[in-house]
Protein backbone atom coordinates (compact mmCIF):
# COMPACT_ATOMS: atom_id res chain seq x y z
CA UNK A 1 0.00 0.00 0.00
CA UNK A 2 2.79 2.22 0.83
CA UNK A 3 4.80 1.85 -2.61
CA UNK A 4 0.79 2.96 -4.41
CA UNK A 5 0.24 5.71 -2.49
CA UNK A 6 4.54 7.11 -3.05
CA UNK A 7 3.43 6.62 -6.76
CA UNK A 8 -0.26 8.33 -6.46
CA UNK A 9 1.59 11.38 -4.53
CA UNK A 10 4.31 11.57 -7.29
CA UNK A 11 1.83 11.17 -9.99
CA UNK A 12 0.07 14.25 -8.50
CA UNK A 13 3.00 16.01 -8.03
CA UNK A 14 3.73 15.73 -11.64
CA UNK A 15 0.15 16.74 -12.89
CA UNK A 16 0.59 19.94 -11.00
CA UNK A 17 3.94 20.96 -11.92
CA UNK A 18 2.69 19.80 -15.82
CA UNK A 19 -0.13 22.44 -14.82
CA UNK A 20 2.15 25.12 -13.68
CA UNK A 21 4.14 24.68 -16.56
CA UNK A 22 1.48 25.32 -19.20
CA UNK A 23 0.49 27.86 -17.67
CA UNK A 24 3.31 30.10 -17.24
CA UNK A 25 4.60 28.85 -20.97
CA UNK A 26 1.19 29.77 -22.45
CA UNK A 27 2.33 32.83 -24.46
CA UNK A 28 5.27 31.01 -25.14
CA UNK A 29 5.90 29.83 -29.61
CA UNK A 30 4.71 27.35 -30.96
CA UNK A 31 6.64 26.20 -33.81
CA UNK A 32 6.14 23.00 -35.86
CA UNK A 33 8.68 20.13 -35.64
CA UNK A 34 10.84 20.16 -38.46
CA UNK A 35 13.62 17.84 -39.73
CA UNK A 36 17.07 19.74 -40.41
CA UNK A 37 18.83 20.13 -43.42
CA UNK A 38 21.59 18.52 -43.29
CA UNK A 39 23.87 15.04 -42.05
CA UNK A 40 26.51 15.40 -40.69
CA UNK A 41 28.92 12.25 -41.57
CA UNK A 42 31.76 12.13 -39.39
CA UNK A 43 33.12 8.81 -40.54
CA UNK A 44 34.15 10.97 -43.66
CA UNK A 45 36.21 13.51 -41.60
CA UNK A 46 39.80 13.38 -42.57
CA UNK A 47 42.58 13.53 -39.87
CA UNK A 48 44.10 17.20 -40.74
CA UNK A 49 41.73 20.40 -40.47
CA UNK A 50 38.93 21.41 -38.45
CA UNK A 51 35.54 20.17 -38.56
CA UNK A 52 32.68 21.93 -36.70
CA UNK A 53 28.49 20.68 -36.57
CA UNK A 54 26.03 22.38 -35.06
CA UNK A 55 23.35 19.67 -33.70
CA UNK A 56 21.35 22.27 -31.84
CA UNK A 57 21.00 23.76 -29.04
CA UNK A 58 24.61 24.26 -27.33
CA UNK A 59 25.94 21.03 -28.88
CA UNK A 60 28.69 21.43 -30.96
CA UNK A 61 30.88 18.61 -32.55
CA UNK A 62 33.99 19.24 -33.35
CA UNK A 63 37.32 17.53 -34.77
CA UNK A 64 40.52 19.49 -34.23
CA UNK A 65 43.54 17.24 -36.58
CA UNK A 66 41.94 14.25 -35.58
CA UNK A 67 40.62 14.75 -31.71
CA UNK A 68 36.83 14.70 -31.95
CA UNK A 69 34.60 16.84 -29.17
CA UNK A 70 31.43 16.98 -27.98
CA UNK A 71 30.04 19.86 -26.10
CA UNK A 72 26.88 19.30 -23.71
CA UNK A 73 25.85 16.29 -25.50
CA UNK A 74 21.83 16.29 -25.96
CA UNK A 75 21.05 14.11 -28.33
CA UNK A 76 17.11 12.92 -28.09
CA UNK A 77 14.05 14.54 -28.52
CA UNK A 78 13.13 15.27 -24.91
CA UNK A 79 15.47 16.88 -22.26
CA UNK A 80 14.13 17.04 -18.31
CA UNK A 81 13.54 14.54 -15.37
CA UNK A 82 13.44 10.72 -15.93
CA UNK A 83 10.46 8.89 -14.09
CA UNK A 84 8.81 5.74 -14.64
CA UNK A 85 10.74 5.90 -17.99
CA UNK A 86 9.88 8.72 -19.20
CA UNK A 87 11.02 12.53 -19.78
CA UNK A 88 9.31 15.56 -18.80
CA UNK A 89 10.54 18.49 -20.32
CA UNK A 90 10.75 20.69 -23.19
CA UNK A 91 10.68 18.48 -26.78
CA UNK A 92 12.94 19.71 -29.59
CA UNK A 93 11.30 21.13 -32.21
CA UNK A 94 14.11 20.17 -34.98
CA UNK A 95 15.12 16.66 -34.90
CA UNK A 96 18.98 16.02 -33.75
CA UNK A 97 20.92 15.64 -37.19
CA UNK A 98 22.87 12.39 -36.08
CA UNK A 99 22.02 9.13 -34.39
CA UNK A 100 24.30 9.31 -30.85
CA UNK A 101 26.75 6.35 -32.02
CA UNK A 102 27.82 8.03 -35.46
CA UNK A 103 29.34 10.97 -33.45
CA UNK A 104 31.74 8.67 -32.31
CA UNK A 105 34.67 8.23 -31.20
CA UNK A 106 34.15 10.89 -29.24
CA UNK A 107 37.74 11.61 -27.40
CA UNK A 108 36.26 14.89 -25.44
CA UNK A 109 33.28 15.75 -23.72
CA UNK A 110 32.62 19.09 -22.49
CA UNK A 111 30.34 20.33 -20.21
CA UNK A 112 29.59 23.39 -19.36
CA UNK A 113 26.95 22.87 -16.23
CA UNK A 114 24.51 20.62 -14.61
CA UNK A 115 21.30 21.97 -16.05
CA UNK A 116 19.15 19.54 -17.97
CA UNK A 117 19.28 20.75 -21.22
CA UNK A 118 23.29 20.44 -21.05
CA UNK A 119 23.77 17.38 -18.88
CA UNK A 120 21.84 14.98 -20.43
CA UNK A 121 22.12 11.16 -19.03
CA UNK A 122 21.20 9.25 -22.18
CA UNK A 123 23.38 11.32 -24.36
CA UNK A 124 25.97 10.82 -22.48
CA UNK A 125 24.93 6.89 -21.97
CA UNK A 126 25.28 6.85 -25.82
CA UNK A 127 28.68 8.65 -26.71
CA UNK A 128 30.76 8.07 -23.61
CA UNK A 129 33.53 5.15 -23.76
CA UNK A 130 36.50 4.02 -22.04
CA UNK A 131 38.70 6.23 -24.56
CA UNK A 132 36.31 9.51 -23.61
CA UNK A 133 37.73 12.35 -21.60
CA UNK A 134 35.27 14.68 -19.76
CA UNK A 135 35.59 17.87 -18.69
CA UNK A 136 33.32 18.95 -15.98
CA UNK A 137 32.67 22.45 -13.62
CA UNK A 138 33.44 21.71 -9.89
CA UNK A 139 30.71 19.71 -7.96
CA UNK A 140 29.60 17.58 -11.05
CA UNK A 141 31.92 15.37 -11.65
CA UNK A 142 29.72 12.24 -10.19
CA UNK A 143 27.42 12.50 -12.64
CA UNK A 144 29.75 12.10 -15.87
CA UNK A 145 31.28 9.41 -14.19
CA UNK A 146 28.46 6.91 -13.84
CA UNK A 147 28.50 6.78 -17.50
CA UNK A 148 32.18 5.33 -17.27
CA UNK A 149 34.55 7.48 -19.11
CA UNK A 150 38.20 7.30 -19.26
CA UNK A 151 39.05 10.19 -17.09
CA UNK A 152 37.10 12.98 -15.90
CA UNK A 153 38.15 16.33 -14.94
CA UNK A 154 36.66 19.01 -12.81
CA UNK A 155 37.44 22.46 -13.54
CA UNK A 156 36.98 25.92 -11.99
CA UNK A 157 37.22 29.11 -14.10
CA UNK A 158 40.51 30.26 -14.39
CA UNK A 159 42.42 26.96 -14.16
CA UNK A 160 43.99 24.79 -16.90
CA UNK A 161 44.58 21.48 -17.77
CA UNK A 162 46.74 19.48 -20.43
CA UNK A 163 45.92 15.79 -21.65
CA UNK A 164 47.95 13.13 -22.78
CA UNK A 165 47.13 13.55 -26.53
CA UNK A 166 48.40 17.43 -26.13
CA UNK A 167 45.10 18.80 -26.31
CA UNK A 168 44.99 21.96 -24.00
CA UNK A 169 41.51 23.12 -21.61
CA UNK A 170 41.42 26.57 -19.89
CA UNK A 171 38.19 26.84 -17.97
CA UNK A 172 36.41 30.62 -18.48
CA UNK A 173 34.20 32.18 -16.32
CA UNK A 174 30.81 33.27 -17.52
CA UNK A 175 27.47 34.16 -15.70
CA UNK A 176 24.70 31.92 -15.37
CA UNK A 177 24.14 28.99 -12.87
CA UNK A 178 24.92 25.78 -12.10
CA UNK A 179 22.06 23.50 -9.79
CA UNK A 180 20.54 20.98 -11.38
CA UNK A 181 17.79 20.35 -8.50
CA UNK A 182 16.95 23.44 -6.03
CA UNK A 183 19.11 21.71 -3.60
CA UNK A 184 22.15 21.25 -5.41
CA UNK A 185 24.32 24.04 -4.08
CA UNK A 186 27.72 23.40 -5.16
CA UNK A 187 27.52 23.19 -8.94
CA UNK A 188 29.66 25.57 -11.06
CA UNK A 189 29.70 26.20 -14.56
CA UNK A 190 31.92 27.46 -16.97
CA UNK A 191 32.44 28.03 -20.45
CA UNK A 192 36.11 26.79 -22.36
CA UNK A 193 38.66 27.10 -24.76
CA UNK A 194 40.29 24.35 -26.32
CA UNK A 195 43.65 24.37 -27.63
CA UNK A 196 45.52 21.78 -30.32
CA UNK A 197 48.39 22.29 -32.35
CA UNK A 198 47.48 25.53 -34.51
CA UNK A 199 43.43 25.52 -33.51
CA UNK A 200 42.00 27.57 -30.64
CA UNK A 201 38.16 27.11 -29.86
CA UNK A 202 36.07 29.03 -27.37
CA UNK A 203 32.78 27.40 -26.26
CA UNK A 204 30.99 29.78 -24.08
CA UNK A 205 27.96 27.21 -23.30
CA UNK A 206 25.48 29.29 -21.27
CA UNK A 207 26.06 32.67 -20.28
CA UNK A 208 24.78 36.14 -19.60
CA UNK A 209 26.06 39.64 -20.37
CA UNK A 210 29.27 40.06 -18.66
CA UNK A 211 32.86 40.65 -19.72
CA UNK A 212 35.01 37.46 -21.96
CA UNK A 213 37.94 39.94 -22.66
CA UNK A 214 39.99 36.84 -20.69
CA UNK A 215 39.28 34.92 -23.74
CA UNK A 216 41.08 36.51 -25.65
CA UNK A 217 45.03 35.83 -24.45
CA UNK A 218 44.38 32.49 -25.82
CA UNK A 219 43.95 33.91 -29.23
CA UNK A 220 40.47 31.88 -30.30
CA UNK A 221 39.67 31.84 -33.94
CA UNK A 222 36.08 30.59 -33.30
CA UNK A 223 33.98 31.66 -30.26
CA UNK A 224 30.39 29.57 -29.98
CA UNK A 225 28.08 32.21 -28.36
CA UNK A 226 24.82 31.64 -26.91
CA UNK A 227 22.43 33.83 -28.35
CA UNK A 228 18.71 32.83 -27.28
CA UNK A 229 16.36 32.38 -24.37
CA UNK A 230 16.55 36.16 -23.39
CA UNK A 231 12.69 36.83 -23.00
CA UNK A 232 10.76 38.11 -21.04
CA UNK A 233 13.21 40.86 -19.69
CA UNK A 234 14.33 38.51 -16.34
CA UNK A 235 15.66 35.83 -18.11
CA UNK A 236 18.49 38.46 -19.17
CA UNK A 237 20.50 37.90 -15.74
CA UNK A 238 21.31 33.86 -17.03
CA UNK A 239 21.07 34.57 -21.02
CA UNK A 240 22.71 36.92 -23.45
CA UNK A 241 20.99 38.84 -26.42
CA UNK A 242 21.83 38.23 -29.28
CA UNK A 243 23.28 41.90 -29.27
CA UNK A 244 25.34 40.95 -25.95
CA UNK A 245 26.43 37.84 -27.83
CA UNK A 246 27.90 39.78 -30.30
CA UNK A 247 29.76 42.03 -28.02
CA UNK A 248 30.92 39.66 -26.17
CA UNK A 249 32.51 37.96 -28.98
CA UNK A 250 34.36 40.79 -30.29
CA UNK A 251 36.18 40.82 -26.45
CA UNK A 252 37.24 37.25 -27.43
CA UNK A 253 39.48 38.12 -30.33
CA UNK A 254 38.12 35.71 -32.24
CA UNK A 255 37.64 35.83 -36.09
CA UNK A 256 34.06 33.29 -36.20
CA UNK A 257 31.17 33.73 -34.38
CA UNK A 258 28.75 30.29 -34.72
CA UNK A 259 25.71 30.82 -32.97
CA UNK A 260 24.07 28.38 -30.30
CA UNK A 261 21.53 28.16 -27.96
CA UNK A 262 18.71 28.73 -30.29
CA UNK A 263 16.01 26.89 -32.47
CA UNK A 264 16.22 24.26 -31.00
CA UNK A 265 14.04 24.03 -27.51
CA UNK A 266 11.23 26.30 -26.80
CA UNK A 267 12.83 27.25 -23.36
CA UNK A 268 11.44 31.24 -23.71
CA UNK A 269 9.27 34.03 -25.07
CA UNK A 270 10.82 34.71 -28.12
CA UNK A 271 9.95 33.62 -31.61
CA UNK A 272 12.57 30.93 -32.30
CA UNK A 273 13.32 32.83 -35.35
CA UNK A 274 14.11 35.94 -33.75
CA UNK A 275 17.65 35.55 -31.92
CA UNK A 276 19.54 34.89 -35.33
CA UNK A 277 17.88 37.88 -37.29
CA UNK A 278 18.58 40.14 -34.19
CA UNK A 279 22.20 38.81 -34.14
CA UNK A 280 22.54 39.44 -38.41
CA UNK A 281 21.10 42.82 -37.96
CA UNK A 282 24.05 43.67 -35.67
CA UNK A 283 26.91 41.63 -36.61
CA UNK A 284 29.36 41.99 -39.75
CA UNK A 285 28.12 39.07 -41.53
CA UNK A 286 31.52 37.96 -43.21
CA UNK A 287 32.52 36.63 -39.22
CA UNK A 288 28.87 34.76 -38.60
CA UNK A 289 28.89 31.30 -39.54
CA UNK A 290 24.68 30.79 -39.38
CA UNK A 291 24.87 27.14 -39.11
CA UNK A 292 21.64 25.21 -39.66
CA UNK A 293 21.56 21.84 -37.65
CA UNK A 294 23.73 19.43 -39.23
CA UNK A 295 25.86 21.32 -41.40
CA UNK A 296 29.48 21.13 -41.07
CA UNK A 297 31.93 24.17 -41.92
CA UNK A 298 35.32 22.62 -42.38
CA UNK A 299 39.05 25.16 -42.45
CA UNK A 300 42.24 23.27 -43.46
CA UNK A 301 44.13 25.93 -41.62
CA UNK A 302 43.86 28.67 -39.45
CA UNK A 303 44.39 31.03 -42.43
CA UNK A 304 41.68 30.05 -43.88
CA UNK A 305 38.94 30.98 -40.98
CA UNK A 306 36.95 33.68 -43.14
CA UNK A 307 36.11 31.12 -46.15
CA UNK A 308 35.40 28.22 -44.43
CA UNK A 309 33.98 25.22 -47.07
CA UNK A 310 30.33 24.01 -46.09
CA UNK A 311 30.23 20.40 -46.39
CA UNK A 312 26.62 18.67 -47.39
Amino acid sequence: MWMLAIIVVVAAVAVLLYALYRRTTADWPRPKRRMPEHRPKPDAWREEGLYLSWLGHSTVLMQMDGVRILTDPVLFSRVGVRAFGWTFGPRRHVDCPIRPEACGPVHLVLLSHAHMDHLDHPSLRRVVTRQTVVVTPRGTGYLARWHGPKTVYEMSPGEEIRLEDGTEIAAIEVRHWGSRYPWNRNMGYQGYVVRRGPWSVFFAGDTAATNLSAVERYEPQIACMPIGAYAPAPFENAHCTPEQAWDMFLQTGARAFVPIHHDTFVLSREPVDEPLQRLMAVADGDKVWPMRHGEVYYVKSPKSIEKPKRLD
